[in-house]
Protein backbone atom coordinates (compact mmCIF):
# COMPACT_ATOMS: atom_id res chain seq x y z
CA UNK A 1 0.00 0.00 0.00
CA UNK A 2 1.41 3.38 -0.96
CA UNK A 3 2.27 5.76 1.84
CA UNK A 4 0.68 9.17 2.02
CA UNK A 5 2.80 12.30 2.43
CA UNK A 6 1.68 12.35 6.09
CA UNK A 7 2.81 8.86 7.11
CA UNK A 8 6.42 9.49 8.11
CA UNK A 9 5.98 12.68 10.10
CA UNK A 10 2.30 13.20 10.76
CA UNK A 11 2.66 16.43 8.83
CA UNK A 12 2.46 17.27 5.17
CA UNK A 13 6.13 17.56 4.23
CA UNK A 14 5.16 18.60 0.70
CA UNK A 15 3.90 21.93 2.07
CA UNK A 16 7.56 22.92 2.44
CA UNK A 17 7.78 23.16 -1.35
CA UNK A 18 6.19 26.56 -1.63
CA UNK A 19 4.72 27.09 -5.14
CA UNK A 20 5.64 30.78 -5.16
CA UNK A 21 9.26 30.05 -4.32
CA UNK A 22 9.57 27.24 -6.85
CA UNK A 23 8.02 29.41 -9.56
CA UNK A 24 10.54 32.18 -8.88
CA UNK A 25 13.64 29.95 -8.89
CA UNK A 26 12.77 27.27 -11.46
CA UNK A 27 14.78 29.02 -14.20
CA UNK A 28 17.72 29.73 -11.90
CA UNK A 29 20.68 27.57 -10.92
CA UNK A 30 23.00 27.27 -7.95
CA UNK A 31 26.40 26.98 -9.58
CA UNK A 32 29.61 26.40 -7.67
CA UNK A 33 32.05 29.29 -7.97
CA UNK A 34 35.09 27.15 -7.23
CA UNK A 35 36.17 23.59 -7.93
CA UNK A 36 34.02 20.74 -6.65
CA UNK A 37 34.35 16.97 -6.48
CA UNK A 38 31.64 14.66 -7.75
CA UNK A 39 30.71 11.80 -10.00
CA UNK A 40 28.06 12.97 -12.48
CA UNK A 41 28.92 15.10 -15.49
CA UNK A 42 27.27 18.46 -15.00
CA UNK A 43 27.73 22.21 -14.79
CA UNK A 44 30.43 22.55 -12.10
CA UNK A 45 34.18 22.49 -12.54
CA UNK A 46 36.10 19.60 -11.01
CA UNK A 47 39.67 19.79 -9.67
CA UNK A 48 40.49 16.68 -11.70
CA UNK A 49 41.75 16.93 -15.27
CA UNK A 50 40.03 14.61 -17.72
CA UNK A 51 38.82 14.67 -21.30
CA UNK A 52 35.43 16.33 -21.25
CA UNK A 53 34.49 19.91 -21.94
CA UNK A 54 36.86 22.78 -21.17
CA UNK A 55 40.47 22.75 -22.39
CA UNK A 56 43.01 23.20 -19.59
CA UNK A 57 46.58 22.50 -20.74
CA UNK A 58 48.95 20.16 -22.55
CA UNK A 59 51.14 17.50 -21.03
CA UNK A 60 53.82 15.38 -22.66
CA UNK A 61 52.74 12.02 -24.08
CA UNK A 62 53.69 8.90 -22.15
CA UNK A 63 53.31 5.29 -23.36
CA UNK A 64 49.78 4.07 -22.68
CA UNK A 65 48.04 7.37 -23.43
CA UNK A 66 45.20 7.26 -25.93
CA UNK A 67 46.56 8.39 -29.30
CA UNK A 68 43.21 10.02 -30.06
CA UNK A 69 44.03 12.68 -27.46
CA UNK A 70 47.26 13.73 -29.16
CA UNK A 71 47.39 17.34 -30.34
CA UNK A 72 48.65 16.93 -33.90
CA UNK A 73 48.94 20.67 -34.44
CA UNK A 74 51.45 20.93 -31.63
CA UNK A 75 53.28 17.92 -33.02
CA UNK A 76 53.46 19.60 -36.43
CA UNK A 77 55.09 22.67 -34.90
CA UNK A 78 57.37 21.06 -32.31
CA UNK A 79 57.85 17.48 -33.54
CA UNK A 80 56.87 16.36 -30.02
CA UNK A 81 53.86 14.47 -28.78
CA UNK A 82 51.53 16.26 -26.36
CA UNK A 83 48.19 15.21 -24.87
CA UNK A 84 45.31 17.68 -24.59
CA UNK A 85 43.91 17.86 -21.06
CA UNK A 86 40.52 19.26 -20.09
CA UNK A 87 38.76 20.39 -16.94
CA UNK A 88 36.06 17.90 -16.07
CA UNK A 89 32.66 19.16 -15.20
CA UNK A 90 30.84 17.42 -12.37
CA UNK A 91 27.93 17.55 -9.99
CA UNK A 92 27.90 19.74 -6.91
CA UNK A 93 27.87 18.12 -3.49
CA UNK A 94 26.15 20.42 -0.99
CA UNK A 95 25.26 20.14 2.67
CA UNK A 96 22.60 22.39 4.22
CA UNK A 97 23.21 23.22 7.89
CA UNK A 98 19.95 24.34 9.52
CA UNK A 99 20.07 25.93 12.97
CA UNK A 100 17.38 24.30 15.12
CA UNK A 101 18.19 26.05 18.39
CA UNK A 102 15.66 27.76 20.64
CA UNK A 103 16.41 31.28 19.43
CA UNK A 104 15.21 30.27 15.96
CA UNK A 105 11.73 29.82 17.43
CA UNK A 106 11.20 33.58 17.63
CA UNK A 107 8.31 34.87 15.52
CA UNK A 108 8.19 38.59 14.93
CA UNK A 109 4.93 40.44 14.44
CA UNK A 110 6.35 41.88 11.23
CA UNK A 111 7.40 38.50 9.82
CA UNK A 112 6.30 37.41 6.37
CA UNK A 113 3.25 35.17 6.44
CA UNK A 114 2.62 31.73 5.04
CA UNK A 115 -0.85 30.15 5.03
CA UNK A 116 -2.13 33.18 6.92
CA UNK A 117 0.33 33.17 9.83
CA UNK A 118 3.72 34.79 10.44
CA UNK A 119 6.84 32.67 10.09
CA UNK A 120 9.32 32.10 12.88
CA UNK A 121 12.99 32.32 12.01
CA UNK A 122 13.14 28.53 12.02
CA UNK A 123 10.15 28.15 9.70
CA UNK A 124 11.64 30.77 7.39
CA UNK A 125 14.93 28.85 7.34
CA UNK A 126 13.11 25.56 6.82
CA UNK A 127 11.41 26.90 3.69
CA UNK A 128 14.75 28.18 2.41
CA UNK A 129 16.34 24.77 2.99
CA UNK A 130 13.48 22.93 1.25
CA UNK A 131 13.58 25.23 -1.78
CA UNK A 132 17.36 24.90 -2.10
CA UNK A 133 17.22 21.11 -1.75
CA UNK A 134 14.56 20.93 -4.47
CA UNK A 135 16.57 23.21 -6.76
CA UNK A 136 19.82 21.28 -6.41
CA UNK A 137 18.37 17.80 -6.77
CA UNK A 138 16.46 18.90 -9.85
CA UNK A 139 19.72 20.13 -11.38
CA UNK A 140 21.20 16.68 -10.63
CA UNK A 141 23.36 17.83 -7.76
CA UNK A 142 23.75 16.04 -4.44
CA UNK A 143 22.39 17.61 -1.27
CA UNK A 144 22.55 16.60 2.36
CA UNK A 145 21.09 18.05 5.56
CA UNK A 146 22.40 18.71 9.05
CA UNK A 147 20.10 19.96 11.83
CA UNK A 148 21.78 21.12 15.02
CA UNK A 149 21.58 23.09 18.26
CA UNK A 150 24.29 22.35 20.86
CA UNK A 151 25.32 19.38 18.73
CA UNK A 152 24.36 17.70 15.49
CA UNK A 153 20.81 16.38 15.86
CA UNK A 154 20.52 14.66 12.50
CA UNK A 155 22.93 14.20 9.63
CA UNK A 156 21.64 13.08 6.22
CA UNK A 157 24.47 12.42 3.72
CA UNK A 158 24.39 14.11 0.33
CA UNK A 159 22.60 12.25 -2.44
CA UNK A 160 21.34 13.32 -5.86
CA UNK A 161 18.50 10.84 -6.41
CA UNK A 162 15.07 12.40 -6.75
CA UNK A 163 13.79 10.04 -4.03
CA UNK A 164 16.33 11.60 -1.67
CA UNK A 165 14.38 14.85 -1.74
CA UNK A 166 11.56 13.22 0.22
CA UNK A 167 14.01 12.10 2.91
CA UNK A 168 15.30 15.66 3.30
CA UNK A 169 11.81 17.18 3.32
CA UNK A 170 10.53 14.67 5.87
CA UNK A 171 13.39 15.51 8.21
CA UNK A 172 12.79 19.22 7.77
CA UNK A 173 9.09 18.72 8.51
CA UNK A 174 9.65 16.75 11.71
CA UNK A 175 12.38 19.00 13.11
CA UNK A 176 11.42 21.60 15.72
CA UNK A 177 13.64 24.17 17.48
CA UNK A 178 15.37 22.86 20.58
CA UNK A 179 17.16 24.73 23.35
CA UNK A 180 20.62 26.27 23.50
CA UNK A 181 22.97 26.63 20.55
CA UNK A 182 26.73 26.22 20.16
CA UNK A 183 27.43 27.07 16.57
CA UNK A 184 31.21 27.12 16.36
CA UNK A 185 31.89 23.63 17.83
CA UNK A 186 29.24 22.11 15.56
CA UNK A 187 30.75 23.79 12.50
CA UNK A 188 34.23 22.54 13.40
CA UNK A 189 32.90 18.98 13.79
CA UNK A 190 31.16 19.09 10.41
CA UNK A 191 34.24 20.55 8.72
CA UNK A 192 36.23 17.55 9.94
CA UNK A 193 33.61 15.08 8.69
CA UNK A 194 32.99 16.62 5.24
CA UNK A 195 35.97 15.18 3.37
CA UNK A 196 34.84 15.79 -0.21
CA UNK A 197 35.01 19.45 -1.16
CA UNK A 198 31.71 21.06 -2.05
CA UNK A 199 29.24 23.70 -0.93
CA UNK A 200 28.32 24.28 2.71
CA UNK A 201 25.05 26.20 3.10
CA UNK A 202 24.42 27.57 6.59
CA UNK A 203 21.00 28.90 7.66
CA UNK A 204 21.15 30.43 11.14
CA UNK A 205 20.54 33.52 13.25
CA UNK A 206 24.21 33.17 14.33
CA UNK A 207 23.55 33.67 18.05
CA UNK A 208 27.12 33.00 19.15
CA UNK A 209 30.43 34.81 19.48
CA UNK A 210 31.31 36.49 16.17
CA UNK A 211 35.02 35.61 16.23
CA UNK A 212 34.33 31.97 17.09
CA UNK A 213 31.87 31.76 14.20
CA UNK A 214 34.42 33.24 11.81
CA UNK A 215 37.09 30.81 13.01
CA UNK A 216 34.71 27.92 12.29
CA UNK A 217 33.91 29.29 8.83
CA UNK A 218 37.63 29.52 8.17
CA UNK A 219 37.84 25.80 9.01
CA UNK A 220 35.42 25.08 6.14
CA UNK A 221 37.44 27.24 3.78
CA UNK A 222 40.68 25.57 4.91
CA UNK A 223 39.10 22.25 3.89
CA UNK A 224 38.44 23.74 0.43
CA UNK A 225 34.67 24.07 0.79
CA UNK A 226 32.73 26.95 -0.65
CA UNK A 227 30.49 28.49 2.03
CA UNK A 228 27.14 30.21 1.68
CA UNK A 229 25.81 31.83 4.85
CA UNK A 230 22.16 32.87 5.17
CA UNK A 231 21.94 35.06 8.28
CA UNK A 232 18.27 34.99 9.26
CA UNK A 233 16.95 37.53 11.77
CA UNK A 234 13.50 38.82 12.64
CA UNK A 235 12.81 42.44 11.76
CA UNK A 236 12.28 43.24 15.46
CA UNK A 237 15.79 41.95 16.23
CA UNK A 238 17.17 44.31 13.63
CA UNK A 239 15.18 47.43 14.55
CA UNK A 240 14.12 46.86 18.20
CA UNK A 241 10.83 48.80 17.85
CA UNK A 242 9.55 48.04 21.38
CA UNK A 243 8.51 51.09 23.39
CA UNK A 244 6.76 49.76 26.51
CA UNK A 245 8.10 48.37 29.76
CA UNK A 246 8.23 44.64 29.01
CA UNK A 247 9.52 41.27 30.10
CA UNK A 248 12.07 39.78 27.70
CA UNK A 249 12.58 36.00 27.79
CA UNK A 250 15.54 33.98 26.55
CA UNK A 251 14.16 31.37 24.14
CA UNK A 252 17.13 29.09 24.79
CA UNK A 253 17.12 29.37 28.59
CA UNK A 254 13.54 29.87 29.73
CA UNK A 255 14.55 30.76 33.26
CA UNK A 256 16.48 33.78 31.99
CA UNK A 257 14.03 36.69 31.98
CA UNK A 258 14.46 40.40 32.48
CA UNK A 259 12.07 43.30 33.01
CA UNK A 260 13.16 46.58 31.44
CA UNK A 261 12.18 49.69 29.57
CA UNK A 262 13.30 48.94 25.97
CA UNK A 263 13.76 52.63 25.24
CA UNK A 264 16.59 52.76 27.79
CA UNK A 265 18.65 50.12 25.97
CA UNK A 266 17.63 50.63 22.34
CA UNK A 267 20.67 52.66 21.26
CA UNK A 268 23.16 50.30 22.90
CA UNK A 269 21.35 47.25 21.56
CA UNK A 270 21.23 48.52 17.98
CA UNK A 271 24.91 49.44 18.10
CA UNK A 272 25.84 45.92 19.25
CA UNK A 273 23.71 44.36 16.50
CA UNK A 274 25.26 46.66 13.89
CA UNK A 275 28.77 45.83 15.09
CA UNK A 276 28.04 42.10 15.17
CA UNK A 277 26.63 42.06 11.63
CA UNK A 278 29.50 44.15 10.29
CA UNK A 279 32.06 41.86 11.97
CA UNK A 280 30.45 38.80 10.37
CA UNK A 281 30.02 40.48 6.99
CA UNK A 282 33.60 41.77 6.79
CA UNK A 283 35.03 38.49 8.09
CA UNK A 284 33.11 36.57 5.45
CA UNK A 285 34.36 38.97 2.80
CA UNK A 286 37.97 38.31 3.76
CA UNK A 287 37.41 34.54 3.45
CA UNK A 288 35.37 34.73 0.25
CA UNK A 289 32.31 33.38 2.06
CA UNK A 290 28.98 34.39 0.51
CA UNK A 291 27.15 36.28 3.28
CA UNK A 292 23.43 36.96 2.81
CA UNK A 293 21.58 38.90 5.50
CA UNK A 294 17.86 38.15 5.59
CA UNK A 295 14.98 39.63 7.55
CA UNK A 296 11.93 37.44 8.11
CA UNK A 297 9.86 40.48 7.16
CA UNK A 298 10.81 39.86 3.54
CA UNK A 299 9.32 37.00 1.54
CA UNK A 300 11.78 34.11 1.53
CA UNK A 301 10.73 33.32 -2.06
CA UNK A 302 11.69 36.80 -3.27
CA UNK A 303 14.88 36.89 -1.21
CA UNK A 304 16.07 33.52 -2.51
CA UNK A 305 15.25 34.29 -6.14
CA UNK A 306 17.09 37.62 -6.01
CA UNK A 307 20.12 36.04 -4.36
CA UNK A 308 20.33 33.25 -6.95
CA UNK A 309 20.01 35.73 -9.81
CA UNK A 310 22.74 37.91 -8.31
CA UNK A 311 24.99 34.92 -7.69
CA UNK A 312 24.56 33.73 -11.27
CA UNK A 313 25.65 37.14 -12.57
CA UNK A 314 28.66 37.27 -10.26
CA UNK A 315 29.69 33.70 -11.06
CA UNK A 316 29.61 34.39 -14.81
CA UNK A 317 31.66 37.55 -14.29
CA UNK A 318 34.31 35.58 -12.38
CA UNK A 319 34.37 32.85 -15.04
CA UNK A 320 34.91 35.41 -17.80
CA UNK A 321 37.90 37.05 -16.16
Amino acid sequence: MAKSPHDATGRDYMRLLDPEALAKIHRLELIARGLVEGFVAGRHRSPYKGFSVEFAEHRQYVPGDDLRDLDWRVYGKSDRYYIKQYIEETNLRAVILLDASGSMRYTGRQSAQHDGRPLSKFEYGRFLAASLAHLMINQQDAVGLVTFDTAVRRYIPSRSRITHLRIVLEELARTEPGDESRLAPVFHDIAEQAHRRGLIIIISDLFDDAQEILNALHHFRYRKHEVLLFHVMAEEELTFPFDRWSQFRDLELDARRVQLDPRSVRAAYLERVRTFIEDIRSGCGRMDVDYVQLSTRRSFAVALAQYLASRKTRTKAIANK
